[in-house]
């Protein structure tokens, strides 16, 4: 078994490629500041099992396929990936934009500092792997 199939592992590598394709999002939201009925969108967190070994079945959606209009047709056993954002408490403006900036500007730093963790305990982890096996 390859080291970084262990299921710690494998929990923080699937945490940070969350925390990336998150700041993707809230990026674009950033960007459509100024679109007209523009609706902030963001990712659904991914739960854990129990045990910690990896995402619970059905729990996070497939980022491979991302259903980007309403329009489009949605692919069969694949569930939504975005959420509207807040939970209906934001602002709209006169041209139909919810982005609140300062609010999207407060995910960005949040998910900057989490990741930062992720990967801290990421490097930490290989670092005591590499220890126990004398390669240090």
């Amino acid at each position: 078994m390859p080291i970084t199939d262990l299921p710690m592992l494998s929990a923080l590598r699937t945490r940070m490629q969350w925390h990336q394709e998150r700041q993707r999002v809230l990026a674009e939201n950033v960007s459509h500041s100024d679109t007209p009925n523009y609706k902030p969108r963001d990712l659904v967190e991914p739960k854990f099992d129990a045990s910690g070994r990896g995402p619970v079945a059905g729990a996070m959606p497939s980022m491979a396929m991302a259903r980007t209009s309403a329009g489009h047709i949605q692919a069969a056993g694949v569930s939504e990936s975005f959420g509207t954002g807040h939970g209906g408490g934001y602002e709209t403006r006169p041209a139909g934009n919810a982005v609140n900036l300062e609010d999207e500007m407060m995910k960005v730093a949040a998910n900057q500092t989490d990741y930062a963790a992720v990967t801290a305990l990421y490097t930490r982890s290989l670092g005591l792997l590499k220890t126990a096996i004398g390669k240090r």
